[in-house]
């Protein structure tokens, strides 16, 4: 049977040994709930053993995107799986969720084991850092839908919180402060657009930029930051009006999600760092700061919504926790988002 279907460009011994590589790095991101290992029809994760007098589960998906085509040209895949995870882990850490399992779903060309690992690896490399259990997923195999050297990944993930301490947004008045944790580049949304500067510009991945002090490629591909760690320390420390991901959109997108509709924020623009690689692909495809901001997160990636009077202990938190993070504005009554200058 499987001479058969290897015929037909689907190797399954290969998928086996895909299978045998993957579990020393699954292995790392178990948690006591997890029932029984990979490899069964479904994943299992026994909830018993939380307290939460109103447990609400919390889930969320997505992908990589096009980032992955600088992986395929780089030949390079141990850091996709992080972004993977990193995607799916902040937006329902925005609503209050702690992370509980993930799984993934590897769409490729062809089998190549090797490869399959080190995108797992990433993946456990994400999961351990936010405490997230794998327990399970799938490898499929299409030749024909896909090249042989392109892959496609999409996650899942659920999390859990107490219904009173849900991040709705609800709590949020005029005058609440807005802090930025700082991102670690361009995260994984905006690649499009980032491919289609490089591509008129004629730049190449291994193309070393002074001002970047590295290849483009490399700095491109640094994965998105994960912040679970940190929001849980704010969590347990103060109380957290509202939280935005900054994802594709920008700030005008993402921000006013935080939100209850009559509000808006103003951000105060030079009140946080931006990272080289927005002044960079800004000048490259001479866009205006507000063309940026409408696309990309700027060097922030997660802004979280807090009482005035809380502002300072907040920074400190963070800071302490080895976040970089900045005041970058305040909630208005005027709705949706205003820069103005510092």
């Amino acid at each position: 049977m499987s001479d058969v279907y290897k015929a037909a460009g689907v190797d399954v011994n290969a998928g086996y040994q895909a299978v045998e590589l993957m579990k020393k790095h699954i292995k790392r991101t178990e948690r006591k709930e997890v029932i029984g290992g990979v490899g069964s029809f479904a994943g299992l994760f026994d909830l018993s053993g939380f307290s939460y007098p109103e447990p609400v589960l919390i889930s969320g998906t997505d992908g990589v995107g096009t980032k992955l085509k600088l992986a395929f040209e780089l030949n390079r895949h141990d850091t996709v799986g992080i972004d993977l995870v990193a995607m799916c882990v902040n937006d329902i850490i925005a609503q209050g969720a702690d992370p509980l399992f993930f799984l993934d779903y590897i769409a490729c060309g062809k089998n190549n084991p090797t490869q399959i690992e080190q995108i797992v690896k990433g993946i456990a490399d994400g999961c351990a850092e936010s405490g997230t259990a794998i327990v399970g997923g799938e490898t499929a195999e299409m030749p024909g839908m896909y090249q042989e050297n392109e892959y496609d990944l999409a996650g899942f993930v659920v999390g859990m919180a107490n219904k009173p301490d849900l991040i709705t947004g609800k709590q949020i008045t005029a005058g609440d402060a807005v802090i930025g944790i700082s991102s670690s580049g361009v995260h994984s949304n905006g690649f499009s657009l980032v491919r289609k500067i490089l591509s008129e510009a004629q730049i190449d991945l291994t193309t070393h930029v002074d001002q970047l002090g590295s290849r483009v490629g490399e700095v491109l591909l640094t994965p998105t930051k994960i912040y679970v760690r940190a929001i849980q320390s704010l969590k347990s420390n103060l109380t957290i009006k509202g939280i935005s991901h900054i994802t594709g959109g920008g700030f005008y997108e993402n921000l006013p999600r935080a939100l209850p509709g009559t509000l808006g924020i103003e951000i105060k623009a030079g009140s946080w760092s931006i990272p080289a690689i927005f002044t960079y692909l800004q000048k490259l495809g001479g866009f205006t700061f507000n063309d940026m901001l409408g696309v990309f997160n700027m060097g922030i990636g997660m802004a979280v919504i807090v009482d005035q009077a809380e502002k300072d202990r907040a920074l400190d938190i963070l800071q302490n926790f080895g976040e970089e993070a900045f005041i970058i504005g305040q909630v208005t009554n005027q709705s949706g988002v205003t820069i103005v200058e510092s």
